[in-house]
């Protein structure tokens, strides 16, 4: 059974502190939707991914700040949750949430991918509908 609400649940921010990926989609300049893996980050149930300044999803959210976040229990795919609503974008904590990202998903201290020149962004996901299947309420 799906529930839909517009906060995250104490069970559903836990859900999303395990290192599963989330696939976000992003709205390209035509309307068409783009999707791409992403690492995610919950902290007091405002939830969040990191990207770099150049790439497409940094690209897409400054045309169109929706966007749309699933992330599924790769143990029961019936045990997912979906948040869709608008992106904010900040430098803020961008690095030091890759690194923390870093060591959620790959274990590294560091982010072992960063080139000097990069610049990255923490996308901050306000929802306006979190929808769930798996969870109690």
């Amino acid at each position: 059974m799906s529930v839909q609400t517009t906060e995250l649940t104490r069970e559903q921010q836990q859900f999303l502190d395990h290192p599963f990926v989330g696939v976000v989609t992003t709205l390209r300049s035509d309307g068409s939707p783009h999707s791409t893996v992403v690492w995610v980050e919950q902290q007091d149930g405002e939830v969040s991914f990191n990207t770099a300044t150049g790439r497409a999803k940094e690209r897409h959210l400054d045309g169109d700040s929706r966007l749309s976040l699933t992330v599924v229990d790769p143990q029961d795919a019936y045990r997912w949750i979906s948040i869709s609503g608008h992106a904010d974008l900040t430098t803020e904590d961008a690095d030091a949430q890759i690194d923390r990202l870093a060591k959620k998903y790959i274990g590294k201290d560091e982010y072992p991918w960063r080139s000097e020149s990069e610049q990255r962004i923490k996308v901050r996901i306000a929802p306006q509908l979190v929808d769930s299947s798996g969870f109690d309420g």
